[in-house]
């Protein structure tokens, strides 16, 4: 009676895994040339990665070189096979952002955002569908602190930064040229994982009021998905016509958010964080949340709550 006792607490108990990716360059032979050098990126995802071992989370960490397309996927996969309901995967990510054009028509403005990894771009619609993936009641925390060029950055160039600093966004002429040369292949990207979303889809019907609940990114995300079973919780560096700095130790979005935090002396859900990191930011850099699935609780959880 006691061992199985002992047994049903523990596969009580949540589980949590996390993945941290910083990139303080790229490939200049998948970025046309460009290595889009950074400094703060690595040190991001290692800080993130102790928030996350202090919370015994499971954790993988790829900085730079080993942060490519295949290495991601497969660790968000793995992730999604592990973790059951009431689980949590933390996720984030420090590098640039970046666009490729949107071929399959599911974007208003016709561009996908990207994360750009070493040897290549993850494209959002990529992101949306591994997170769609995971099992219902999971919960999913992702902190990108990047640029993810909206429809403004896209008609017009971003302002300068402050001299002396970086921003985490891909140049829109490198971007351009990347996709120039490597159409083929993001292209193909894009339809097969069109034909994915849909059969997934075909099983998982949108529910049109969550769907009309959501605005921007997270209408998005439901169009392609349909519903999320999920609970996924998203706040990224900065709104879609702004730009995301980088630092010398930290970014800056990530900076705020470690003396927000305070080793754990913060006291709040996620909402409060979210609102005392974008308070500490200027006017140029705002962060943005929100959420996709049955995500309410998780929002009024204290953020990292295994």
């Amino acid at each position: 009676m006691a061992t199985r006792t002992a047994a049903a607490a523990s596969a009580a108990t949540p589980r949590a895994m996390s993945l941290h990716v910083g990139l303080n360059a790229v490939s200049a032979d998948a970025y046309s040339g460009w290595d889009g050098p950074l400094a703060a990126c690595e040190f991001d995802a290692t800080d993130m990665a102790a928030i996350a071992k202090s919370k015994r989370m499971k954790s993988t960490v790829l900085l730079t070189k080993k942060a490519t397309r295949a290495h991601v996927l497969a660790a968000m996969r793995s992730a999604a096979k592990a973790l059951k309901s009431g689980d949590l995967f933390f996720l984030t990510y420090s590098g640039h952002g970046g666009q490729v054009p949107d071929v399959d028509g599911d974007e208003p403005d016709r561009q996908d955002e990207t994360w750009c990894l070493f040897d290549g771009q993850l494209i959002d619609d990529e992101l949306y569908f591994e997170l769609s993936r995971f099992a219902a009641g999971v919960r999913i925390l992702v902190l990108s602190d990047s640029c993810h060029s909206g429809t403004v950055t896209r008609e017009l160039p971003p302002p300068p930064p402050p001299p002396g600093q970086r921003v985490k966004l891909m140049p829109l002429a490198v971007a351009r040229r990347v996709y120039a040369e490597h159409r083929a292949f993001y292209d193909k990207l894009q339809h097969d994982l069109n034909a994915q979303a849909q059969s997934h889809t075909q099983k998982q019907p949108v529910d049109p009021d969550a769907a009309l609940a959501q605005v921007g990114a997270a209408a998005h995300a439901t169009a392609l998905v349909g519903q999320f079973r999920p609970a996924v919780l998203l706040i990224s560096g900065c709104q879609d016509n702004q730009t995301s700095m980088d630092g010398e130790h930290n970014g800056a979005f990530t900076e705020q958010l470690l003396k927000v935090w305070n080793h754990g002396a913060f006291t709040g859900g996620y909402a409060s964080l979210h609102a005392r990191v974008r308070a500490a930011l200027p006017p140029t850099q705002s962060p943005k949340l929100y959420t996709l699935g049955r995500a309410a609780a998780f929002v009024a959880q204290t953020p990292f709550t295994v």
